[in-house]
């Protein structure tokens, strides 16, 4: 079996958690060279927990000969490190938000298709095996569709990841942290066609697109099975600081109608993630568990009628971990040419969504809403 020589650019809560111990256990299909921080502290204890070599830029990984780079650095690194990688022929699989804005995103279509190097974006949820089964069980049953439904409270992930050994580095240098925020800062404006205030800024940055862009390529996923495309925004509110996002899409052409709702609760370590879709006849919920637990699997509940009864169907699809499908079929996409279930391409349709979200909440006209065909796989 091919083994893909694989570099990780970014050493915290991610990669420690699944993507490096996730690529370390697939050792038939990764071997993972090196791991970049710009912390020592982080890179010290990496090193001996893993036993993985390490090194203080992501530019040094990229001339390690690697095939492939697992981007987990902070957001506004995304696009620099996927192009740079895309340039020098390695192939990219990058957490999400790819990149805040659309054209960034176009920036990267354009040098992976000149590259001809796999990009593959980081939403985890498309290999749940219960999601998988739902894209089934709704698949060509659009106009049939009433109300789609996304509803997420979020502690944060800190009651969900303190077992782990984890290791934050205080010893980041001052100057990066500060080019970190700028970027960040520009690169939203850029997106957002407009200067934001803090409610906005920090909502389309975390609420928006660290938060529901799961949420919104996930159901995306679902409307491309039931062959619908969104429509119009039809209103978006960001609100408590930022820490809460919501908004509303038209679908067939208003006769059904998508919401969406993230609000982050640091003080009760509870977490609840659904995706609902209300049929004219059925009811089909899917209902996720915190990203980071893993082992406990997604539930799936099909509602429906049965005479004169409500019958409540679970369905169990299996206990494999999205976090490790997401990288086995990135090996596959690269490896065999299977499809990329993830593409840029998709991260452009997503974050359009987003950015005209955020444009209607801060009373701006709404950017056009983008849509693609439905992709194999």
């Amino acid at each position: 079996m091919t083994r893909l020589k694989v570099g990780v650019a970014g050493g915290g809560l991610i990669a420690q958690v699944e993507h490096i111990p996730n690529l370390l256990a697939l050792k038939d299909r990764f071997a993972l060279v090196g791991v970049s921080d710009p912390s020592a502290t982080v890179r010290e204890a990496l090193a001996a927990r893993f036993g993985v070599a390490t090194v203080p830029d992501a530019a040094d990984l990229i001339g390690l000969g690697l095939d492939a780079l697992v981007i987990a650095a902070p957001d506004p690194w995304h696009g620099t490190l996927a192009a740079s990688a895309l340039a020098a022929g390695i192939h990219v699989f990058c957490e999400k938000p790819l990149c805040y804005g659309v054209a960034e995103i176009d920036g990267l279509i354009e040098a992976q298709e000149k590259s001809g190097a796999v990009l593959q974006v980081g939403y985890m949820k498309r290999f749940d095996p219960s999601y998988v089964t739902a894209l089934d069980l709704v698949r060509g049953r659009g106009e049939r569709l009433r109300y789609l439904s996304v509803e997420v409270h979020d502690p944060d992930a800190g009651p969900f990841v303190g077992h782990h050994p984890l290791v934050a580095g205080s010893d980041v240098p001052e100057a990066l942290i500060a080019a970190t925020a700028r970027r960040r800062r520009e690169q939203i404006e850029a997106a957002l066609g407009f200067v934001p205030d803090d409610t906005v800024f920090r909502g389309f940055a975390s609420a928006y697109s660290s938060a529901l862009v799961h949420d919104v390529n996930a159901v995306h996923g679902l409307l491309d099975a039931m062959e619908l495309e969104t429509g119009d925004v039809r209103g978006a509110a960001l609100f408590a600081g930022g820490a809460g996002g919501q908004g509303a899409v038209a679908l067939r052409g208003g006769a059904a109608l998508w919401t969406m709702t993230h609000v982050e609760v640091p003080g009760v370590g509870d977490y609840s993630e659904r995706i609902s879709l209300y049929f004219d006849d059925e009811i089909v919920e899917l209902v996720f568990p915190a990203p980071y637990l893993n082992h406990h699997p997604t539930r799936l509940v099909v509602r429906r009628n049965a005479g004169s009864q409500v019958e409540a169907t679970e369905i169990r699809s299996g206990y494999e971990e999205a976090f490790v499908r997401e990288l086995e079929g990135f090996w596959r996409a690269v490896v065999e040419g299977g499809p990329n279930r993830n593409p840029a391409t998709d991260a452009r349709r997503d974050q359009a969504l987003l950015v005209a979200l955020a444009r209607t909440a801060a009373g701006e006209a709404p950017a056009q809403v983008v849509t693609r065909p439905a992709l194999a796989g």
